[in-house]
Formats: C-alpha cells, sequence, structure tokens
C-alpha cells in the first residue's frame, strides 16, 4: 500500500481534506498515514467492513496499554467508564441500558420543544447580522441535552467549555497547556453532574439521569461511575457532532442556493451528513488477524476508518464532490457502523431536521456576511465561525 505524508494541521487540510483523501484512494482502499502511523481505510465498503466486523473493537489490547501520566489520570478515569472505549461483554451492557432510557420515543417526543427552540433562538438574534454558530447552532444542542438530562440549562455555558475542553484530548496538535484545562474541566464536570445524580437517587424526575438510574437488566444498574460518564458522553459526542452538522450544512446549503423545506429537510439532512460530516476519523484495534484489499491486520494493530473519505467513493456514490439532496440513498458512515453506531444519531437527525427550516422560514433571505472557515479540530471538522446576514 501506499505510505503518504500529510499534517492533520497543515493549514490547506484543515479548510479542505477531500483532495487528499481523493489522492490516497487512488491508491486503493487502504494507505499508511505517515503522521498517524497507522493504516487507514478510505473506501465505502472498507470502511463499512471495519466498523461491522467484531475481530476489531475500541478497547486497547491489553500488550498496547501504555502507562497513564500521572497528570492525566483523572481525564482517563472518566473515559475508562466510557461506552465509546469498551467492548463486550461491557459495551452490550452498557449500551442496552442507555438504549433504555434513550429511546426513540421519548426523543421524538421532543420535536416541539425543539422547534419552540428554534424559534426563540431567532427571537434573539441581532438585527442585521448573526454570528450563527455560537447564536444557534451551539445553542440547540446543548439546551435540549440539558433538558434531557434534567440539569439547569443556566449552566450551558460551563457545559459548553467543559464539553469543548475535553473534547480537545481527540483533536491533532494538542498542547500540555490543553491537556491541564482538559482535566481541570473534566473535575469541574465529573463533580457537577454528581451531585445530579445523587440527587436524582432520592428524587427521581422526569429526566434522562433518572431513567438511567432506573434502568435496569438482568438485575444490573449502571454505577454512579457509569452514570456520571454517560451523562458526559451524551453532552461531548451530541453536542460537538450537531454544532459541526449544522454549521456545515447551512454553509453548504447557502453555497448551493438550496433552502431548505419541512418537505426536503430529510434527504438534505443526509446528504449534508454525507458530503461534509463532523467526523472524518474513528479508529479501531485488530484483536484477530483482519484480511481487507490484500492487507492482513495483525493483531494489537490500529486502523483508521476516514469517515469522510467512505462518504466520497464513488464507488458508492456517484459524482460524489457534487452535494446532491436527490441522489439515491445509500448508507453514509457519518454515525459510524455495528456495535458502535452512535446512540445519539437519531436525536443530532431530529434536530438537524427541524433546526433548519425553520431557520430559511424564519430568515428567508439569510446569505453569508463572510468566507467561512473551518477550524483547526481534526479528526472532527467544523467552522471557526458562521457570520450571516438575516
Amino acid at each position: 500500500m501506499e505510505k503518504l505524508h500529510q499534517s492533520p494541521t497543515d493549514p490547506a487540510f484543515v479548510q479542505n481534506p477531500y483532495p487528499f483523501y481523493e489522492r490516497a484512494r487512488a491508491g486503493g482502499d487502504l494507505f499508511y498515514w505517515e503522521e498517524y502511523r497507522m493504516v487507514c481505510a478510505t473506501g465505502h465498503a472498507a470502511v463499512n467492513m471495519l466498523l461491522r466486523d467484531r475481530r476489531l473493537g475500541r478497547e486497547v489490547p491489553e500488550g498496547q496499554r501504555n502507562p497513564i501520566p500521572a497528570h492525566l489520570q483523572p481525564f482517563y478515569d472518566v473515559e475508562a467508564h466510557s461506552m465509546l472505549e469498551l467492548e463486550a461483554p461491557r459495551h452490550t451492557r452498557l449500551r442496552r441500558l442507555v438504549l433504555r432510557a434513550f429511546t426513540s420515543r421519548r426523543i421524538k417526543a421532543l420535536g416541539p420543544e425543539i422547534a419552540a427552540l428554534c424559534h426563540q433562538l431567532i427571537d434573539d438574534f441581532p438585527a442585521g447580522e448573526v454570528e450563527l454558530l455560537s447564536a444557534y447552532a451551539t445553542q440547540v444542542p446543548v439546551i435540549i441535552i440539558a433538558r434531557l438530562l434534567g440539569v439547569p440549562e443556566e449552566r450551558k455555558e460551563d457545559l459548553l467549555v467543559w464539553s469543548n475542553a475535553m473534547v480537545k484530548m481527540y483533536q491533532a496538535g494538542r498542547t500540555a497547556e490543553d491537556e491541564a484545562v482538559a482535566v481541570a474541566a473534566t473535575e469541574a464536570f465529573v463533580a457537577f453532574m454528581r451531585g445530579y445524580v445523587e440527587a436524582r437517587r432520592g428524587r427521581p424526575a422526569d429526566d434522562l439521569i433518572s431513567h438511567l438510574i432506573a434502568a435496569e437488566e438482568d438485575g444490573e444498574t449502571l454505577t454512579t461511575d457509569e452514570l456520571i460518564t454517560t451523562c458526559i458522553l451524551l453532552l461531548n459526542a451530541g453536542h460537538e457532532a450537531t454544532v459541526h452538522s449544522l454549521g456545515n450544512g447551512v454553509k453548504t446549503l447557502l453555497e448551493e442556493g438550496i433552502a431548505p423545506t419541512s418537505e426536503s429537510v430529510e434527504a438534505l439532512t443526509e446528504e449534508i451528513l454525507r458530503y461534509d460530516p463532523p467526523l472524518h476519523m474513528f479508529t479501531r484495534w485488530a484483536y484477530e488477524p483482519v484480511e481487507i484489499s490484500g492487507h492482513v491486520i495483525e493483531p494489537g494493530d490500529q486502523v483508521a476508518c476516514l469517515l469522510a473519505a467512505a462518504n466520497r467513493d464513488p464507488a458508492a456514490y456517484q459524482d460524489p464532490a457534487r452535494f446532491n439532496p436527490g441522489r439515491p440513498l445509500v448508507a453514509n458512515t457519518s454515525f459510524g457502523a455495528g456495535a458502535h453506531f452512535c446512540v445519539g444519531a437519531p436525536l443530532a437527525r431530529l434536530e438537524l431536521q427541524i433546526a433548519l427550516p425553520i431557520l430559511w422560514e424564519r430568515c428567508p433571505n439569510l446569505r453569508l456576511a463572510a468566507a467561512p472557515e473551518y477550524a483547526n479540530v481534526y479528526h472532527f471538522h467544523g467552522l471557526k465561525a458562521l457570520r450571516v446576514k438575516t
């Protein structure tokens, strides 16, 4: 396979990583990314296979586990209970318990509340020009998840600060300062959530924390540490993905001159998620030998699934670099697949399907006020800001 160099913090790559993915794919489904020291998959079929194959997983194999530096221990103490980093049987138990609380019926019932929130946020837009990420795209998911969890939405700024700091631990080029800020945020977030979990154990309410406490399978419930980590994961993962999806989606729709409606928004949402997704890389560890495209991934090797590259594979999508909401539906990889398919995907889709048409309905003359720039946040992909005229 080809060995390629590409810094994930290079400004040209940050603004447009897709030419690099096309160059990598030209050499086959797999290539070796020198900067990550890792085999990467770019093809739609290959990425789907790797995401679904149970011979690979998220949990670091015993022989590959490095000692955790003492200064990062508080962060990784939380990660130790994260569904995102575990495999069966513990992942299976945690996921089933969470899905008993995070039901599709409960998510669908949020529709009117999300719509009302969108209208309220637009009511508060300043006249003329608005920075849409901070005024709208960020607010919708963080307020909804705060209400779902049952924590005061007045604390949303704290939740955002903590979430943003913790998420930086996954980004390319993190610094010692980023690590220190992330650990402080983790400790503050844990202390905040512990108080609410303990309160709900004595006084249950109609919120996600209470439902997570009550969720039971085969006599097992979530421990307090598992509850706290799950709540943090739901906020961090859900908030980050939806903010970037909304921002990237609005940018694309404005550039394409497409106005979403309630009738067209479902297809538009899927094409937004395919065309410019919020997460570009998802890694897996091999537990057994796995042969793919003539290459054997050995036990203990890590492999990266390049979700955004898979979403533009011409073997799966005709003319994939073109934004085309009318294209035949082929499932995108933006929320993963298999055992780790994102539990928050239905909520993220619902928020997009409600927030987009309401924004255009209320602001029919919406247009860009400045050229949008992407932020240096790989392996995420989202804008620094989105200034629009209303």
